[in-house]
């Protein structure tokens, strides 16, 4: 039986792929071996970075490639690394000020406000927010505002003055994890625990059962309210 297909362009060469692939599975059924430019394949790594345009349409698109499904007349570029500035430091020689926000990254102080980062954003996070609370020097509200961020770099590519908001607001949850946030009791506990071996028999009981055994354990496992 024939499959149905739908033409796609990589790299302006035309193929034809079942429309219910992504575009990771199109490019693969399309023979393309991906070596960059592909990870986790669920949405989290940020590896697989696409530039699309859809034919008659000016807009620029941009998506991660393990999550979008192929369109008509799509025209794909994929962006296996995006280079960006990222600033050199030592989180032990900063202090969770906003000076070391505006000294590291001083273009963030640029923002137009413009919302472009926020509409390239896979994650449908509100990277102009966050930005705007790096503006004021507000770092928990940056580490709380930008948490889904998977660094994927698209906010940045959209950026008309060039500023890198995924770096920023990962400095910003460093500084938050390090000096600001709650320190958790029970997570110290249970490192204390993990530290005085606590659980290397039941480590050492799940490292000998095979994956069936594991899938089992696992569907079994208690889950907190």
């Amino acid at each position: 039986m024939d499959v149905e297909t739908i033409p796609v362009y990589v790299m302006g060469q035309r193929v034809d792929v079942p429309p219910s692939l992504t575009i990771l599975r199109a490019l693969e059924y399309a023979g393309y071996t991906l070596t960059r430019g592909v990870g986790c394949r669920a949405g989290f790594c940020g590896a697989c970075a696409t530039v699309y345009r859809i034919k008659g349409d000016p807009k620029l698109y941009f998506a991660l490639a393990c999550q979008t499904v192929v369109r008509p007349e799509m025209y794909l570029a994929q962006i296996p690394f995006f280079p960006s500035r990222r600033a050199d430091y030592r989180l032990e020689e900063l202090a969770a000020a906003p000076a070391a926000l505006f000294t590291l990254y001083p273009e963030l102080l640029r923002c137009l406000a413009c919302g472009t980062c926020s509409k390239a954003c896979p994650q449908g996070i509100d990277v102009r927010s966050y930005m705007a609370a790096a503006m004021r020097g507000d770092i928990a509200a940056v580490a709380n505002g930008s948490f889904d961020c998977i660094a994927c770099g698209l906010c940045s590519a959209r950026c008309p003055v060039e500023e890198t908001q995924y770096n920023v607001a990962l400095l910003a949850r460093r500084l938050y994890g390090r000096y600001l946030a709650k320190r958790s009791a029970h997570l110290a506990k249970r490192v204390e625990e993990i530290e005085r071996g606590d659980f290397r028999e039941g480590l050492a009981e799940l490292r000998a059962l095979d994956e069936a055994g594991l899938r089992s354990r696992y569907d079994a496992r208690d889950i907190e309210a």
